[in-house]
C-alpha cells in the first residue's frame, strides 16, 4: 500500500517529502497522529496525505485534531475496506487481520468522519490521486507551494559484461610497462623496432640503454657498458656468490636455483658496493667537501667507504680490470669529477690493499656518464641512481660467470671432459672441493 501511495503522489504532484509505512499491528511502534502532527510542524510540508483502513479508531484523532484546529494544513485521507459491507459474514483483510468490530471501525465510517471534520476525502480510491491533485493544484496556485524542479533520472551505465563484450572497456591492467611493446608484427624496445636495432648495431650495450634507460645512449657509452659486463663476468669460484652457485650444482639443482642461490650473496660488500659508491662520492662532490673532509667524515661516522679496498689486489698487485676501464673513460670524457674525487680519497688511506676497486669504479663512472652524456637531465641521472640501476651492471654480469660455474661442474660431475686445472695447483676453501 505504501508503493502504490508513493506511486500515486509521484503522478500528481511534485513529489513525496517524506513517508511513513506504520502498518496495523495490534501493537504498532507509532501511530497516525504521531505523524501527522510531525508533519504539521515541519515547514517544509504543505499538506499531508492518510491512507487507513478497516479497523481500529486511529482516524478519529485525525478528526479531532482537525476540529480542535491542531491540525491546519489540508488533509487528504481514505480508509480503504470499504467493500467489507458487502460481505454477509465479517472479513479480515490482509495479513495483520484487520476486522471491524464495531460500525464505528468500518472504512464508510472513518471516510465519513473524516469528510466531516474537514479532511479532503474522495468518494472511492480510484478518486484519490484526483483529489491529491485538486488539493495540491489549489496550493500552487494560492502561492503555498512552489513546484520544486524536475530532476533527471540518473543515467543508467551499460552493463559491464556488454560494455566489455562491445570492446567499449576493459579491465586495467595488473601491470604495466614502457620499455617493451610487442603487439605489433615486431618487437618495440623503447620505441625502436628490433630489425633498426640490429641495422644500428646497437650491441648489447645499445640494447641495455634501450630496455634500462629508455632512449639511445652515445656509442661510448655502449662501449662503456659492455666493458663492464666484461670485467664483472667471473671473479674466481671462491668468491660468496660463485661459490653458492657451485655448491647448489654440484648438489644436484638446476641452472634457476643455482643462479638465484649466487645472485641472493649480493650486497653492499659483494656487487651493491656500485650503488653505495655511487651515492657516497656523489653525494661527497655535490656537497663541495675535499676528499680529506669525506674521509674524516666517514671515519667519524664509523662508516665504510664503499669502492675502495681488495682482499687480493693492492697498490703492489693493482687490478688491471681498474685501469683498463680508467683509461677508456679518460678517453671518452672530458667532465670525469666524480672519479676525479674518489682517486685523491684512496691516496689518503695508508693501506696497500685500500685501493680503488672495480666495483668503485664502474659505480662513480657510471655517475659522470649519465650526468654527462648529455642524454639525461640531472634529476635523471640521480633517479637511477637512487633506484639501483647500476648495480644492475654487476648482477648482469656476475650472472653470466655464475652460469659457466654451473655448466663446469655438471659437467664435470658426468665426467663429460678433464679440467685443465687438474695440471694446476689451485687454492680453493677447505670445505669445497672440485
Amino acid at each position: 500500500m505504501s508503493n502504490e501511495l508513493n506511486n500515486i503522489i509521484s503522478r500528481t504532484t511534485d513529489g513525496v517529502y517524506e513517508g511513513v509505512a506504520i502498518g496495523g499491528d495490534r501493537y504498532p511502534g507509532s501511530t497516525f497522529m504521531d505523524h501527522v502532527l510531525h508533519y504539521e510542524d515541519t515547514p517544509g510540508i504543505k499538506m499531508i496525505v492518510v491512507l487507513g483502513e478497516i479497523g481500529g479508531t486511529e482516524e478519529y484523532k485525525i478528526c479531532q485534531g482537525i476540529t480542535e484546529g491542531r491540525i491546519t494544513k489540508p488533509v487528504v485521507c481514505w480508509c480503504i475496506g470499504t467493500c467489507a459491507t458487502m460481505f454477509a459474514s465479517e472479513v479480515q483483510f490482509g495479513h495483520a487481520g484487520a476486522c471491524a468490530n464495531q460500525a464505528s471501525e468500518t472504512a464508510l465510517a472513518k471516510n465519513q468522519a473524516l469528510r466531516d471534520a474537514g479532511a479532503y476525502v474522495p468518494k472511492s480510491f480510484d478518486e484519490l490521486g484526483d483529489v491529491i491533485r485538486s488539493v495540491y493544484d489549489d496550493l500552487v496556485a494560492k502561492g503555498t507551494i512552489v513546484p520544486a524542479q524536475e530532476v533527471p533520472p540518473p543515467t543508467v551505465p551499460m552493463d559491464y559484461s556488454w560494455a566489455r563484450e562491445l570492446g567499449l572497456i576493459r579491465k586495467p591492467a595488473s601491470f604495466m610497462t614502457s620499455i617493451c611493446d610487442e603487439r605489433g608484427q615486431e618487437l618495440i624496445y623503447a620505441g625502436m623496432p628490433i630489425t633498426e636495432v640490429f641495422k644500428e648495431e646497437m650491441g648489447l650495450g645499445g640494447v641495455l640503454g634501450l630496455l634500462w634507460f629508455q632512449r639511445r645512449l652515445p656509442r661510448y657509452a655502449c662501449q662503456f657498458i659492455e666493458m663492464c659486463l666484461m670485467v664483472t663476468a667471473d671473479h674466481g669460484p671462491a668468491v660468496s656468490g660463485a661459490h653458492n652457485t657451485i655448491v647448489c650444482a654440484r648438489a644436484g639443482k638446476d641452472l634457476v636455483s643455482s643462479l638465484t642461490s649466487g645472485l641472493l650473496t649480493i650486497g653492499d660488500r659483494f656487487g651493491g658496493a656500485l650503488d653505495a659508491a655511487a651515492k657516497q662520492f656523489s653525494k661527497a662532490f655535490d656537497s663541495g667537501m675535499l676528499p680529506m673532509e669525506f674521509v674524516n667524515k666517514m671515519k667519524k661516522d664509523g662508516k665504510l667507504i664503499m669502492g675502495i679496498g681488495h682482499r687480493v689486489k693492492s697498490i703492489n698487485n693493482p687490478d688491471m680490470r681498474v685501469q683498463i676501464l680508467k683509461d677508456f673513460c679518460e678517453a671518452q670524457w672530458v667532465d670525469f669529477p666524480s672519479v676525479a674525487t674518489l682517486e685523491k680519497t684512496k691516496t689518503l688511506i695508508c693501506k696497500p690493499n685500500l685501493i680503488l676497486n672495480v666495483d668503485g669504479f664502474i659505480g662513480v663512472a657510471f655517475v659522470d656518464l649519465l650526468r654527462t652524456c648529455g642524454g639525461f637531465t640531472r634529476d635523471e641521472a640521480d633517479e637511477f641512481v637512487e633506484i639501483g640501476a647500476l648495480n644492475g651492471i654487476f648482477v648482469l654480469g656476475r650472472s653470466m660467470g655464475f652460469i659457466g660455474h654451473y655448466l663446469d661442474q655438471k659437467r664435470l660431475k658426468q665426467g663429460l671432459y678433464r679440467h685443465p686445472w687438474d695440471d694446476i695447483s689451485y687454492v680453493l676453501p677447505e670445505h669445497m672441493s672440485m
